[in-house]
């Protein structure tokens, strides 16, 4: 499956971005054919899956890195988003044909066979360019250390948010004394929430676009109200499975409701939720990737964590991290640039946030240029309060995980299964992927990389 919501961004997230590209002083357009054309005595190759928006915000800060480094020159290529991109990768660091530099989800790395097809970075040489342990999130940076090793190097976390129209909730009564919209801790109190907005919502619109029929959203939303819950997947050895069908039914029971109150309108799914947002429906859960969307539409709105419902503060989570696919003699010049490029992203990652990701470089999300950023310094916070899928092999974005399972919670969702029969799918499900082997390396999660 594609990324959700992707020829959205495309059409309207690049407008966004290039437009705050450009008020960061960054070059918003460049070319990584220039690195052919250049008397630099370095060059490094450096794969991504950036578009829309996204691509723009990496090329303002490639073109960036190029003024101040002309002594390197980065050639850049964007591959198609998803597992066309995860295969493409895997087949060149096994065909010794791999870049010097390329861009992963962080869930995807412990599955991608670290020290066979990803190298571990030279943690001094990063500290040399300004990258150090105590300037990340200390859980994040442990999802990137397999075997007492870092294997990859976050740029950011990407997050699932409750987007909501100020005007209408305002309108509702539901907005507080500092122009937020109202909290939630509980799901009646949510329901609640709900209950009014629809009142002051506009004939032919939902009060809520959840992707109620989209696998990976419904996954995400899942993995976030099961962490708020205490929910865990398995045991330190990766050998037996602790998924808790009884909180999970709790979960899936939650979002079956939206549609069974009349919140979801199951007729209408994946983008309906929102460019109803867009025409006046109060609320909406995205990702952070939206923000550059609904800025590009002039809307009044606000966006925060997905609501803590069972009484503990979780957002599904995932990151975008760099990582070095496997080079049988790397070393040398290409190397040492490759950390420092990958050095000097992460930490003038200012217009990164442009597009809606928080940085995971720490010092960028005190400075006042990122205070200043709505919606982003209201959901800030979801750094310390990540809900990230188990480190596994087959999880990570769009991974096998959300492959297998997310199908069996949309039809939770949807009501074609009784959440507690699809509860149970899944804690089957996840039996038989943890025994299963990974094809990088056939071996399977108790055999694999050691948890940080």
């Amino acid at each position: 499956m594609g990324r959700p919501g992707l020829n959205r961004r495309q059409l309207l997230a690049a407008a966004g971005g290039l437009a705050v590209a450009g008020s960061f002083g960054f070059a918003a357009l460049g070319t990584g054919a220039d690195a052919l054309a250049t008397d630099a005595r370095t060059r490094v190759r450096y794969w991504n899956l950036f578009s829309g928006g996204d691509g723009a915000n990496m090329i303002a800060m490639l073109d960036a890195f190029r003024k101040d480094h002309p002594d390197i020159a980065v050639k850049d290529s964007t591959l198609q988003w998803g597992s066309p991109f995860y295969t493409k990768l895997a087949m060149a660091a096994a065909g010794n044909r791999a870049p010097d530099l390329g861009v992963m989800h962080l869930g995807r790395v412990t599955g991608f066979s670290p020290g066979r097809l990803l190298d571990p970075w030279d943690v001094d040489l990063l500290a040399e360019y300004g990258v150090h342990e105590a300037d990340f999130n200390p859980e994040l940076w442990k999802r990137a250390v397999i075997d007492g090793k870092l294997y990859a190097l976050p740029l950011d976390i990407h997050v699932q948010l409750c987007f909501y129209r100020k005007d209408v909730l305002k309108k509702a009564g539901l907005l507080g004394a500092d122009g937020r919209m109202v909290p939630a801790t509980s799901p009646e109190e949510w329901f609640g929430i709900l209950k009014e907005a629809k009142k002051a919502t506009k004939k032919g619109l939902q009060t809520l676009g959840f992707w109620h029929n989209d696998q990976n959203f419904q996954w995400w939303f899942f993995v976030a109200f099961y962490t708020q819950l205490g929910g865990t997947w398995f045991d330190d050895a990766r050998t037996e499975v602790t998924f808790d069908t009884g909180k999970a039914t709790q979960v899936l029971e939650f979002l079956r409701r939206h549609i069974t109150d009349g919140y979801a309108h199951p007729g209408f799914g994946g983008q309906a939720g929102a460019e109803q947002f867009v025409n006046g429906s109060p609320f909406v859960w995205e990702g952070n990737w939206s923000v550059p969307v609904f800025d590009t539409a002039k809307l009044d709105y606000g966006a925060t964590p997905l609501p803590p419902v069972f009484g503990r503060q979780a957002t599904h989570a995932e990151s975008h991290a760099f990582v070095l696919p496997h080079q049988a003699e790397r070393g040398g010049a290409a190397n040492d640039a490759a950390h420092r490029l990958a050095a000097y992203v992460v930490t003038h990652a200012r217009q990164w946030s442009a597009g809606g990701h928080i940085p995971a470089y720490t010092p960028t999300l005190a400075t006042d240029a990122y205070r200043k950023l709505s919606p982003q310094n209201e959901y800030v916070t979801a750094m310390d309060h990540q809900a990230t899928e188990p480190k596994v092999w087959f999880a990570g974005s769009t991974g096998i995980l959300a492959q297998r399972v997310g199908p069996i919670v949309v039809s939770s969702t949807m009501g074609s299964a009784r959440p507690e029969a699809a509860a149970r799918r899944m804690k089957g499900v996840l039996t038989e992927l943890l025994a299963s082997k990974n094809p990088m390396d056939g071996r399977t999660a108790a055999q694999g990389g050691a948890v940080a």
